[in-house]
C-alpha cells in the first residue's frame, strides 16, 4: 500500500474519530453534570425524610432523582404558603431576626436582591447585547446593556444629551465575573444578537458564531487579509537622545 493511501486512510479515521468526539462529548458531559446535581440534591434532602417515606427502605435499588423531587415540591409549597397573609407574616418576621444578626442581614440581604433581580424582576435583567472600545482604542469588546435607570452617576457625569449606561462586560470562558463599568450612551455600538447568543459566544471564546440576524448577510464569509507583525521598517524609530561630551564614557 502506498504512502498517499496510508495517509488518506489515517485521516479519515482521524475525521471519524472527531465527529464522534463532538458528537459525544457534549451529550456525556450534560449526563454527568444532570447525574451530579441529582446527586447532589438526594444527600441534602433524602437525610431529612422519614424512613417510613422514603422507596429506599423497601427497595433493593437507591430511587436517584426522589430528593430532588421532595426538594422541589417542598419550594413550591413554600411559594404557595408564602403569598397568603400568615406565611407572609412569617417570612418577615425570619428577616427581621436576620437584619439584626450582624454580617449575616449584609449577606442576606446581598442575595435576596440579586434572586430577585434574576428571577422575579425579567424586565431589570440584561436586555440588549452591543459593544464598547475595550482596552484601547480599535478593540472592540462585548457587554450586555441593562436598562437605563437615572442613577446618582448619571447626575454627576451625564453629558448633555449623551447619558451615561451601566454595561456589563462578562471574562471568557466564565460569564458569569467580568467588570461593571459606565460608558456614554453614545460609545455603546448595539447588536441584533439575543442575550443567549452573546453567552455562546463568550463561553465558547468566539468559536460558536450566532446566525446572522435577519436582513443581514444570508452567508458570513471568513476574513481575509494578512495577520502578522509589521516589517521592521514600518516600525516607529526611537529618538535618538541628545548626550553632551561629559556625559560620554571615557575610552
Amino acid at each position: 500500500m502506498s504512502d498517499g493511501h496510508k495517509t488518506s486512510g489515517m485521516t479519515r479515521l482521524r475525521n471519524y474519530f472527531l465527529t464522534g468526539f463532538i458528537v459525544c462529548a457534549p451529550l456525556v458531559l450534560t449526563i454527568y453534570i444532570v447525574w451530579s446535581f441529582i446527586g447532589w440534591a438526594d444527600s441534602w434532602v433524602k437525610p431529612y425524610i422519614p424512613a417510613s417515606y422514603n422507596p429506599d427502605t423497601y427497595l433493593s435499588i437507591r430511587v436517584p432523582g426522589f430528593g430532588l423531587i421532595v426538594a422541589l415540591v417542598m419550594i413550591t409549597l413554600i411559594g404557595f404558603l408564602t403569598a397568603n397573609f400568615i406565611g407572609r407574616a412569617i417570612v418577615g418576621f425570619g428577616e427581621r431576626l436576620l437584619n439584626r444578626t450582624p454580617l449575616v442581614r449584609g449577606l442576606y440581604k446581598t442575595l435576596k436582591q440579586l434572586f430577585e433581580t434574576a428571577l422575579s424582576n425579567k424586565s431589570d435583567m440584561f436586555r440588549t447585547v452591543g459593544m464598547v472600545e475595550y482596552p484601547r482604542k480599535g478593540v472592540w469588546s462585548i457587554v450586555f446593556v441593562g436598562n437605563e435607570k437615572r442613577t446618582e452617576i448619571n447626575d454627576k457625569l451625564d453629558k448633555e444629551g449623551d447619558p451615561l449606561i451601566a454595561v456589563f462586560m462578562p471574562c471568557t470562558p466564565n460569564p458569569t465575573t467580568g467588570f461593571l463599568m459606565y460608558v456614554h450612551r453614545s460609545e455603546v455600538v448595539l447588536l441584533d444578537m439575543s442575550i443567549e447568543d452573546g453567552a455562546k459566544l463568550i463561553v465558547s471564546a468566539g468559536l460558536v458564531v450566532p446566525e446572522p440576524a435577519p436582513g443581514a448577510a444570508a452567508k458570513s464569509k471568513a476574513i481575509e487579509g494578512p495577520i502578522g507583525n509589521p516589517s521592521a521598517g514600518a516600525l516607529p524609530q526611537p529618538a535618538l537622545s541628545k548626550r553632551t561630551a561629559s556625559s560620554l564614557p571615557n575610552t
